[in-house]
Parts: structure tokens; sequence; C-alpha cells
């Protein structure tokens, strides 16, 4: 058994630090670096892009809207051209500053309220995958598992994207497959020992445990920690443990069986 590990980071902006990306980097495989639209800005990019190869941590896009007071978090009622280009745009940047820094960018993953919308818009997917396929058709979309996921990926594939599916230890879980909202309680999972029990059970068994009580089968591919959680590094620790112990193997996406 194998599977990723990535975490969102490069989400600092000016004068202001958010995440703990140089202590969680060790723990991980796999890094989605914000472009600048939701967070991030250039000399951010650029030292996250810088210690993720240091740590031979592979690269991923973390695009979203353009909503720098609302962290990406809001819905935007953006035309399939918007949001085509601000992709483009976004993963570009980060591109260059892979080519930079001598590497190459593998991923990209939508951030936030983008990610989210995506769930259960199929022309959504269809523009994140066409912008993708402009710059690089070799890139993996990331996408949430469960739910519509097998629906999105075959839209992805007809434009020629491959997708990964990714799951969250560290968040709540709906009997249909989706994320609790963080505006409800006890959506985000603090305790590490909990989220690497979660982990453990996403890879090795495909199910994840809803807030119901029922039991959700997950396709799962890669898991995601969040630094900004105030325990986000003991719990990449604690995840990447648990996993190697259970007998699976932490690899970057790129490294997993095709799909």
């Amino acid at each position: 058994m194998k599977i990723d590990l990535n975490c969102d980071m490069g989400e600092s902006f000016g004068a202001y630090t958010l995440g703990m990306d140089e202590a969680i980097l060790p723990s991980i495989t796999s890094a989605n670096i914000a472009c600048g639209f939701h967070a991030g800005d250039p000399q951010v990019m650029s030292r996250t892009v810088k210690l993720a190869v240091e740590h031979g941590v592979a690269i991923g896009a973390h695009p979203g809207f353009p909503d720098l007071l609302g962290f990406g978090r809001r819905n935007m009622d953006c035309s399939d051209e918007e949001i085509e280009a601000y992709l483009i745009y976004q993963i570009g940047a980060l591109q260059a500053f892979c080519t930079a820094h001598g590497t190459r960018l593998s991923h990209v993953k939508p951030h936030g309220a983008l990610y989210n919308m995506a769930v259960s818009n199929a022309s959504l997917i269809r523009s994140i995958a066409r912008a993708m396929a402009g710059v690089d058709a070799n890139l993996f979309m990331v996408t949430l598992a469960g739910g519509n996921g097998r629906h999105m990926a075959a839209i992805a594939k007809e434009e020629g994207i491959v997708t990964r599916f990714e799951a969250f230890p560290d968040r709540a879980y709906t009997a249909e497959g989706t994320l609790v909202s963080r505006r409800l309680p006890d959506a985000v999972i603090h305790d590490p020992e909990v989220a690497a029990d979660r982990a453990v059970r996403m890879a090795v068994e495909g199910v994840v445990l809803a807030v119901d009580g029922t039991t959700v089968p997950l396709e799962v591919d890669t898991l995601c920690v969040h630094g900004d959680n105030p325990n986000g590094v003991a719990m990449a620790a604690a995840i990447r443990s648990r996993l190697e112990t259970a007998g699976v193997a932490v690899e970057p996406m790129a490294h997993l069986p095709a799909r």
C-alpha cells in the first residue's frame, strides 16, 4: 500500500505569518503552495518552493479565488473563462518559481471555496481541468475522495487530466462523504492520535467515520494535514509514523499506482 501525505502551505502574506511550513515539511511528501490570490506573495512562494526542494517534497499549486480578505473561503460567481484565466495565472506563476529553483510542478489542488464548489459542479471541474491541461497536461488534479469523486475524475480525464483523490484525517465528515463546514463546532479535529487513527483507516480500509456514526467508503490517494492547525506539526508526524507502522508507504502522488 502507498499513500501521499500533503499539506497546504506558503499562506503567509507580507508581514503576516501563517502556518508552520518549515516544521511540517519533514513529515509530508507533497506541498500545496498558495499562489497569491487567497494567500501568499512572490517572496513567500519563492521561499516555500525552495524549502520544499530542500526537503525533497513534491510541489503543487494551490490556487483559489481572488479573495485575500476572505482567505479564498467565500463563494464567488465567476464565468468558466474567468476560472480558467485565474487558474492559468496562478499555476503559471508557481511553475516559474519551480523552474527558478530547479524543480517541476507535480499537481494542482484548488483551495477553499473553489475546491468545495467543484465537488458538485461539473462545469467548474471542467474549467479547472482545461486550465491545467493548457499549462501542463501531466499535472495531477487533487479533489475530494468519496461522493462525486469518480464523476469528477471522469470529467477531468476527458480534458486529459489524471485525478488523485484526497481525504482529511483532521476534518469531520458528513454521511454523504463531504466535509463538515468549518462554521460548525468540532469540524476540525485537534487531537493528533485521533487524526492518526482516522488516517490509518482511510489508507488501509478505505473508510471514514462520519459525524452521525456511519462508516463512509473513500477511495484515497493522498491525505491532507493542515499547517494552520495548532497541533499540525505533531499531527503530521503522528500520521506518518502510524501509517508506516501499519505498512503503508508514504510517497509523493506521482509514485502511486495509476487509476
